[in-house]
């Protein structure tokens, strides 16, 4: 086919109700971990501004993946969890809808986009961070059902 790529038609497969969760993290310094927990970084409230990157970004996935299906999310929903022992920003997207495709490459963005927030309102104070292991958590509907990789 050397180079050509399609959209794959769905059009025949049944609705289902379907769900991704996506996780990722992104490691800081201890200063700056205890910046973000104290709501003192000079940029703002970056959790806040992490959690509507991401719910816009799981909306705006097909404008970015070019050959991923428009879809009408139901729920989107980007949490953290502040781990002190490592410093480090834990992000979970949890993503739904009811359709014919999956809504994985949604949450995937969403904590990706989520993680690049927080990098960019830290990196001022912080530019040795790290963003890690952004994964597909679990997904659920369609042919495969429920899918766990942990």
């Amino acid at each position: 086919m050397g180079g050509r790529v399609r959209m794959i038609d769905v059009g025949g497969k049944p609705d289902s109700v379907r769900e991704a969760v996506a996780r990722g993290s992104v490691r800081m310094q201890a200063a700056t971990f205890e910046m973000l927990r104290e709501g003192t970084l000079p940029k703002g409230d970056v959790l806040a501004a992490a959690q509507v990157a991401g719910i816009m970004a799981a909306k705006q996935t097909p404008a970015l993946l070019p050959l991923c299906h428009p879809l009408l999310l139901s729920e989107i929903r980007v949490d953290f969890d502040l781990d002190g022992r490592k410093k480090a920003v834990n992000i979970t997207a949890t993503v739904r809808n009811t359709g014919k495709t999956g809504v994985e490459m949604e949450a995937l963005t969403a904590v990706a986009i989520s993680a690049l927030t927080i990098y960019d309102m830290c990196k001022g104070v912080d530019p040795r961070m790290r963003i890690e292991n952004i994964r597909l958590a679990r997904k659920s509907g369609g042919k495969s059902g429920e899918v766990v990789f942990e």
